[in-house]
């Protein structure tokens, strides 16, 4: 039988040729799913009784043929008789033609590319690579077994033909310019990527593995040999689709390392999803140590709609904030070929993306709750996620304003209830506000911590990569509660009381010493000098750099730049903080001789630089010569 595909508006094939420009590997996908469906369209007839024979071995093989340049794909399924040929591959593929080409006019590559699989079309994304395609196919039923030929025209070839075998053999003829796919390696990755989790046997080749022999070594263990097995590539059974009740933690941490291979950390913990109403979501996702150097493009959490795999672009399944968690989400109610606006409006997809993120929430909390200690050791690396989520998320916040931690310089913990709970007794400035001391780096700032500890006050540890943004959002929300740094100020301007120390100082001896200070400072538009009354014992000299000057330099520089260009670039700005009751101070006035005025002003503003880093190059280099005439 010959027979002619009737397309009004364009002959089709064309159009499959052009998603070369796209993801044209996906044809590979598309074949082993039709195989995958007919074979377990056969297992669920033999269930209800309507196929009576016996199944044997369903493995599908996937065969490459260098000399012929074939590729091709055979199951033992459900196969199909000459009207179920012509029903579903002659008619209904191209019954959906004219709109399919009206459809794909205008679209960008990425929506081009997600069409395939639509109006019928998932095996003739074959032709894709191929310069003509035929397949062998013989029903469950035992009807005459079937051949289709096509070149890619609009014309094709059904006949009878000999076939042992129940189900379908497809055979695609590659083209010169996807000569890539006769190669072992090429179709291995291919396999690999979309297969490796598909519920059907799938066989390609063979592989050398390591095995026990009957022959004993000198120990009298069994010596290893290596052994040619056939190749299945894909785990049929993989752990989102068991009961949690039936698997240990060691099997949650071995498939995380069969998702992720390179990834050499376990996972904090996991959540098992499994869901069938309103929608169907099954799955596993994985809390993972975060690096400071965490790479978002790798390890993604990988979409598969019945056990296929779909993407790692989840966007519009999963929050932003949650894309840094890993694992496996699988639902047939996302369609195998599902573009970005589909995600974004879909009704189930939606209520998927919020049940995962109350299942997230509630994990969070049962662990907070019944596992604190653990909790707390794992901290440092949820807080980059929980800060991202209450950042990103109103509702997210509102769950997890409960279970965030502040971590002081001690490594101890407090719920934010607590923390403000602990402060309050001495942390609460004139203006009753309460005021969060923070450090970003323990050893550069130990002196301003340790003038903070002689005061009785508590300094948390924000050295995070969110830290700048996430105090923002704490002054928003706490609005009885300022955050300062605990060098952006001395101490006692950090939190201010009631009480004033007075100077020893007149004012025209202060306005005497500022003079003399502000002589010895060369870059007069970075380093500004302020006088202070402070205690004797307070250090004579202290660099500080303002609180909002500072956060608008980090926030311009982790926004790319973008607040420097409207802004102009910010420069780093200091104060040098002058205690007007330190003895050295009256000294210096004091002192008639005015070379060694000088040598002790000098003396004291680059101690002072040099506890910040902030001595360099020349200035260093004097310093140092100083010193050291000095001491002699």
């Amino acid at each position: 039988m010959k027979g002619s595909i009737n397309v009004k508006t364009e002959n089709i094939f064309p159009i499959i040729k052009k998603f070369l420009y796209s993801d044209h590997e996906i044809f590979l996908r598309e074949i082993v799913a039709n195989a995958v469906d007919a074979t377990q369209k056969l297992k669920t007839l033999a269930s209800l009784g309507q196929f009576k024979g016996e199944l044997g071995d369903v493995t599908i093989d996937i065969k490459i043929d260098k000399k012929k340049k074939t590729l091709s794909v055979i199951d033992r399924g459900i196969g199909m008789s000459a009207e179920e040929v012509d029903k579903y591959i002659n008619q209904i593929a191209f019954s959906g033609a004219e709109e399919f080409v009206e459809k794909f006019k205008g679209k960008s590559e990425l929506e081009q590319n997600q069409l395939i699989g639509h109006f019928g079309l998932g095996f003739y994304s074959s032709f894709m690579v191929s310069k003509e395609v035929e397949f062998k196919t013989k029903s469950f039923n035992d009807t005459p077994a079937m051949r289709w030929w096509c070149d890619g025209n609009t014309e094709y070839t059904l006949e009878e033909t000999k076939k042992a075998d129940r189900g379908t053999e497809i055979i695609m003829h590659i083209d010169d310019e996807n000569k890539d796919f006769l190669e072992e390696y090429k179709i291995l990755e291919i396999l690999k990527k979309y297969c490796k989790f598909m519920p059907v046997p799938i066989r390609f080749g063979e592989e050398e593995v390591w095995e026990d022999s009957d022959e004993k070594d000198e120990k009298g263990e069994p010596k290893r040999v290596q052994v040619k097995k056939d190749r299945i590539i894909n785990n049929t059974e993989p752990l989102w689709k068991k009961k949690p009740a039936d698997l240990t933690e060691e099997d949650y941490k071995a498939f995380y390392r069969e998702l992720y291979p390179m990834n050499f950390d376990d996972p904090l913990f996991h959540i098992h999803l499994n869901v069938d109403y309103p929608f169907n979501l099954t799955g596993v996702l994985y809390f993972p140590k975060i690096q400071k150097n965490i790479d978002p493009t790798r390890d993604k959490i990988q979409l598969y709609c019945n056990q296929v795999f779909v993407t790692d672009s989840v966007e519009g399944v999963v929050p932003d904030y949650m894309m840094l968690l890993r694992g496996v989400l699988d639902s047939p109610d996302i369609p195998l070929n599902v573009s970005r606006s589909y995600l974004q409006s879909d009704s189930n997809v939606k209520k998927i993306s919020s049940h995962i993120t109350k299942k997230v929430a509630d994990k969070l909390e049962e662990i907070f709750k019944n596992q604190r200690e653990e909790y707390d050791k794992k901290w440092d690396d949820l807080k980059v996620f929980i800060q991202y989520g209450m950042l990103s998320d109103e509702k997210f916040y509102t769950r997890a304003e409960k279970i965030f931690l502040f971590k002081n310089i001690s490594n101890e913990f407090f719920s934010m209830e607590d923390y403000k709970n602990k402060i309050k007794a001495n942390q609460t400035d004139k203006e009753n506000k309460l005021v969060y001391l923070y450090a970003n780096d323990v050893d550069s700032q130990y002196t301003y911590i340790q003038a903070a500890k002689d005061k009785g006050y508590d300094v948390l540890l924000m050295d995070g990569m969110l830290d700048n943004h996430f105090i923002n959002l704490m002054e928003q929300k706490l609005t009885d509660s300022r955050f300062v740094r605990i060098d952006s100020d001395v101490i006692d301007k950090l939190i201010q009381k009631d009480e004033v120390i007075p100077s020893k100082l007149s004012e025209k001896e202060i306005e005497e010493l500022k003079t003399l200070i502000e002589g010895q400072i060369e870059d007069k538009k970075r380093f500004s000098v302020v006088m202070e009354s402070m205690n004797e014992t307070d250090s004579p000299l202290v660099i500080t750099q303002n609180e909002f000057m500072r956060r608008m330099k980090e926030m311009s520089a982790m926004g790319g730049g973008s607040m420097a260009s409207f802004y102009g670039e910010l420069p780093d700005t200091y104060n040098i903080v002058v205690n007007t009751n330190h003895p050295l101070m009256s000294e210096v006035l004091n002192e008639k001789d005015d070379n060694k005025k000088t040598e002790v002003i000098s003396q004291l503003k680059d101690l002072a630089l040099l506890s910040q880093g902030l001595l360099k190059g020349e200035a260093l280099n004097n310093f140092i010569t100083r010193s050291i005439s000095i001491i002699k």
